[in-house]
Parts: structure tokens; C-alpha cells; sequence
């Protein structure tokens, strides 16, 4: 059985849901350099749960590779970042966002397995996260931009929802990034933009609970899927198999 129990229907966006309606089946033997970020909540409320998270990210690149596979697409290139974040409204700014650099997968997985195996859930104090803040860091990541065929994906784990970008202007707590958008147009404006991630080969993945901020995203961003969970216990309803068919099917 898979880890995370029964199967959740996901919701897609307008734009996701018709372009690949109106897709053709990929070419045998094609080829692609996949980039993925895996943002994880890392806060106490993923206690239950850390454990499963992280051994299906160690487990990840070899299982996807499968998957691919089996579709007829092959991957020349895979590489995975990570990052780990918590609240930096509550927590010192080194535990508030905890972040690698891509690793080349299956060669720096031993690297890689260091890193996610470092990960323990704690601290985050009030419900709300800083996972806005961890999804604008992810789309600064260094990608790949050479591959003729790429994918540029970003999947966020978590149970709670997110403080707006909005709080404290002008009085950011200690630690907390320069470079984070000011509101959530200008988080927006990122996602839709070519400055950043390519218009292209970008997607998003959310498992996250139909809450501020995720909602939404999944409502008004283009190439998004969310599956909604319930706060406090929903990625224990997310079937793994899922998350890797679903990128699968994106790429």
C-alpha cells in the first residue's frame, strides 16, 4: 500500500486541464532534463508525517525515472533541490528556511540523501507558514536552461496555510529575505513572467489544504495542480504514486 493512503482528486487549473487535453502522444524515446524543487513544510505539525515525506523524496528520482518510462519518456537530466521551511515570524531565519542547491541525480544521491535525511519537523509556532516566502525562493532557483526538452517543476508539501506577504511591511522580522515579493501580485507577476522560470516548462504541484494563499494559486495561476488536503492530517490522504504520475503526465 502507499504510504499516504487513499487517492485525492486533484483540482487543475483552467489552462493545465485544455492544454493537455489538446496534447499529442509524446514521440517514443523522447528526451528530457527535468529540474525539480521539492518545497517541504518542515514545521511541527508535519511530525506525523516527516518521516513518510522524506523517504518517498529519497526514493523519488529512481521511481520518477520509472514512471517516465513506462509513458515512453525518457530523462536525460534530472536534478532535485530542496527546500525545508518552517516561519520566519517564529523561528531563528536559519531555521525558517533551510535550502540546497540542485543535486544531479543518480549521481549526488548520496548528497541528496544527507541533506532530506537532516530534515526534522519542528518549531513554526501559529498555524500559518512562510511557504509563500519558500515558493518565491524556488522560483530564483538556478534551472536548467540548455536542454532542448525541459520541465521545470516545483511541488510544495504541507498541512497548513501562509501568512500573507503583506505582514509587517516595512517591519520584517530579522533574517527574513530582501528579495521576497512585496504582495501577492507581485508573487503573481513572478509565476506568469519569463524573468525567472520559462513559460513553457514551468509547473506547480500543491499538496496543501485549500487555505490562504494555495487557494489561490490553484484558482487564478496557470499550469497548477492542487490537490487539497485537510489541514493537520491531509498529505497522510496523498498516495505517492500520485504525486509521481502527476508530474509524469506534466512533463
Amino acid at each position: 500500500m502507499c504510504p499516504w493512503g487513499r487517492l485525492l482528486t486533484p483540482r487543475l487549473s483552467v489552462t493545465v486541464s485544455a492544454s493537455l487535453e489538446g496534447v499529442a502522444p509524446p514521440m517514443q524515446g523522447l528526451t528530457y532534463g527535468v529540474d525539480i524543487v521539492l518545497c517541504i513544510d518542515a514545521t511541527g505539525s508535519m511530525s506525523p508525517i516527516i518521516d513518510r515525506v522524506k523517504e518517498s523524496a529519497l526514493r523519488f528520482h529512481e521511481d520518477l525515472r520509472k514512471v517516465m518510462a513506462a509513458k515512453s519518456k525518457n530523462i536525460d537530466s534530472l536534478r532535485v533541490r530542496v527546500i525545508a521551511y518552517r516561519d520566519y515570524y517564529c523561528d531563528a531565519p536559519e531555521e525558517a528556511m533551510v535550502t540546497s542547491e540542485f543535486f544531479s541525480l543518480p549521481q549526488q544521491a548520496a548528497e541528496f540523501s544527507r541533506f532530506v535525511n537532516g530534515i526534522e519537523a519542528r518549531g513554526g509556532g501559529d498555524e500559518p507558514e512562510t511557504g509563500l516566502e519558500a515558493l518565491a525562493l524556488a522560483m530564483r532557483s538556478d534551472w536548467d536552461t540548455k536542454s532542448r526538452k525541459r520541465r521545470q517543476i516545483i511541488v510544495v508539501w504541507t498541512d497548513a496555510s501562509v501568512h500573507p506577504l503583506e505582514k509587517n511591511a516595512g517591519d520584517k522580522p530579522d533574517g527574513y529575505p530582501q528579495d521576497i515579493p512585496e504582495d501577492f501580485d507581485e508573487l503573481t507577476d513572478m509565476w506568469e513572467g519569463q524573468e525567472y522560470m520559462d513559460a513553457s516548462a514551468k509547473r506547480l504541484i500543491l499538496y496543501a489544504p485549500d487555505a490562504l494563499g494555495w487557494t489561490e494559486i490553484a484558482n487564478h495561476w496557470e499550469n497548477v495542480i492542487h490537490f487539497p488536503s485537510q489541514g493537520g492530517n491531509g498529505l497522510e490522504e496523498v498516495d505517492y504514486s500520485t504525486i509521481l504520475d502527476t508530474i509524469a503526465n506534466s512533463i
